[in-house]
């Protein structure tokens, strides 16, 4: 009798945690990026962002976003792929208008320290999705490129979905593939952070904003019931979350000495 007194009080109650909870999914793996975004712009640096994180990311939810089509799931998770694509759209964007000035501003500075009046300041040359050239890719001249490149996967496939979509067997790895390809995001960063023993330059919080936000989005898919891929590959995800924080642990403790003139490079995880 009492517990059907409180009913006025928690349905709202639970529909509420409900929508905060699926805001949260949406929203929430797109929140580290937005200080990078803005120190990026702040500084106009961008070698601290690899953009191959903005690859991954963009295959990873293009193919979640086809695997819907053939087994639906939470709409939380497609929208949330839709609002990343969104994201790292952005992040590239940025990323290229600071890449391509800088390279510009270096020509220019060259060109004034040998004090080379006669010659003409010569741009790098543009790069283009069109090229083909290997050595090149994901390295683009023009925001333009990248769309072109996405599009270009994007309808390839959705082709090939659209021919096996009636193949179980298709639609399960196409699920598959969608969330390990996510899932391997930190590797990069793991295996560099190993190589170099070393994690100079890499942002503890931006780890520890991951490690909660993978923990999240795990749990959440358990309590869901969402596809068995997504809970596999969400608790892979917080295993090299961790691993990297260990890393960082130990090399704390045990800091290697660093060589003369050594550079580091860019994080991969954008960390």
């Amino acid at each position: 009798m009492e517990a059907k007194g409180l009913d006025w009080l928690l349905v709202p109650l639970h529909q509420l945690v409900s929508w905060g909870a699926a805001a949260a999914m949406v929203f929430g793996g797109v929140v580290p990026y937005i200080p990078q975004y803005r120190d990026i712009r702040r500084t106009q640096n961008a070698e601290g962002f690899s953009t191959y994180v903005c690859l991954v990311l963009l295959v990873a939810n293009i193919l979640r976003i086809l695997f819907w089509f053939g087994r639906h799931f939470e709409s939380p998770l497609l929208w949330q792929s839709v609002v990343m694509i969104l994201t790292m759209l952005l992040m590239l964007r940025l990323c290229t208008e600071v890449r391509v000035a800088n390279e510009l501003n270096v020509k220019r500075r060259f060109f004034a320290a040998a004090d080379n009046k006669d010659e003409e300041i010569r741009v790098a040359p543009k790069r283009s999705y069109l090229d083909l050239d290997p050595h090149h890719f994901w390295r683009w001249s023009s925001f333009g490129d990248y769309v072109q490149c996405v599009l270009a996967f994007t309808g390839v496939a959705g082709y090939v979905t659209y021919l096996s979509i009636d193949s179980a067997l298709f639609v399960e790895t196409l699920g598959f593939l969608a969330v390990l390809t996510e899932a391997m995001l930190g590797v990069p960063q793991l295996y560099r952070n190993h190589r170099l023993q070393s994690t100079e330059g890499m942002s503890i919080k931006m780890v520890l904003m991951w490690t909660s936000g993978d923990t999240f989005k795990t749990a959440y898919f358990l309590l869901n019931g969402a596809p068995l891929q997504f809970s596999v590959c969400g608790l892979l995800q917080v295993l090299v979350d961790l691993a990297i924080l260990g890393q960082a642990y130990a090399f704390t403790r045990h800091p290697l000495k660093p060589a003369p003139h050594a550079t580091h490079p860019a994080s991969a995880k954008a960390l």
